[in-house]
């Protein structure tokens, strides 16, 4: 199955987030069936990011965006875990720095966005300006919609420039995230990660759902596409995102380059 095919959000499509379930594993049935491709995944992305670095044509960025709990340091955690950490750059976007608000809000971003030979994570992003601030009217509305059009250029930009795109929205019910946010609770070694912020955000998933509908139907497009990754289940939301960057690094048919020497002409004493 051509997991990009199934989970990219159509450009121009108008998304219900109510429609899509989180708990979906489309083309598996079990974690175990799941385990073997996923392996199967890490070690042709480990082959893939030597050819992107060899090369040095295309950079790659991956945007994790999803709710509290929803998975992203551990996608990265899991599917992450065969590259050369050598090539990879993990950036999370929290509040912004004073500096950071004296600029536009696509100021910040763009710093953090790849060279070529490299892989980018956003843990979070440019995105935050079109969730939270609308959820928390941190702006106005006439601001914050203006930012669909201006990060769709932005994304445009980047890709005219051979950085290749993948935005995953990690897709959780609010059962799940309860669920998974109680386990935290539950064990003394994962208290460290909550804070006051998890339960007051918690409060607004639903506003949050709203918000993230409108991302996902404004600013899904073919240049940068959204993929809709289901995510109750982590085994299967850790096999989409590793088959969907597979598949993406394949399609820029990358070869190694020429030596820069001619090897005929020399040997080793």
């Amino acid at each position: 199955m051509n997991l990009s095919r199934k989970l990219m959000i159509e450009p121009g499509s108008r998304l219900r987030l109510s429609r899509c379930d989180p708990g979906d594993t489309p083309g598996f049935n079990s974690k175990a069936s799941a385990a073997r491709v996923l392996e199967k995944n890490l070690a042709r992305l480990a082959e893939l990011q030597y050819l992107l670095y060899a090369q040095n044509r295309h950079a790659l960025l991956i945007v994790l965006q999803g709710p509290d709990a929803s998975g992203k340091d551990g996608t990265i955690r899991h599917v992450m875990s065969g590259l050369n950490p050598q090539g990879v750059v993990v950036t999370p976007f929290k509040v912004p720095s004073a500096e950071e608000l004296d600029h536009d809000f696509l100021w910040r971003v763009h710093q953090k966005v790849p060279p070529r030979g490299d892989i980018g994570i956003f843990n979070r992003s440019h995105y935050e300006d079109v969730l939270v601030v609308r959820v928390h009217e941190l702006a106005p509305r006439e601001v914050w919609s203006r930012r669909y059009e201006q990060i769709n250029a932005f994304e445009k930009m980047l890709v005219e420039n051979d950085v290749r795109i993948l935005k995953f929205f990690l897709h959780i019910g609010k059962d799940e995230q309860k669920k998974r946010i109680q386990e935290r609770i539950d064990d003394p070694t994962r208290n460290w990660k909550l804070s006051a912020s998890d339960f007051e955000e918690r409060k607004y998933f639903d506003d949050y759902r709203k918000a993230y509908e409108d991302v996902l139907s404004h600013c899904s497009t073919p240049t940068a596409p959204w993929y809709l990754v289901p995510s109750n289940h982590k085994w299967f939301r850790n096999l989409a995102v590793s088959q969907i960057i597979v598949e993406a690094l394949e399609e820029l048919h990358m070869k190694f380059p020429p030596p820069q020497i001619d090897l005929s002409k020399f040997r080793l004493q």
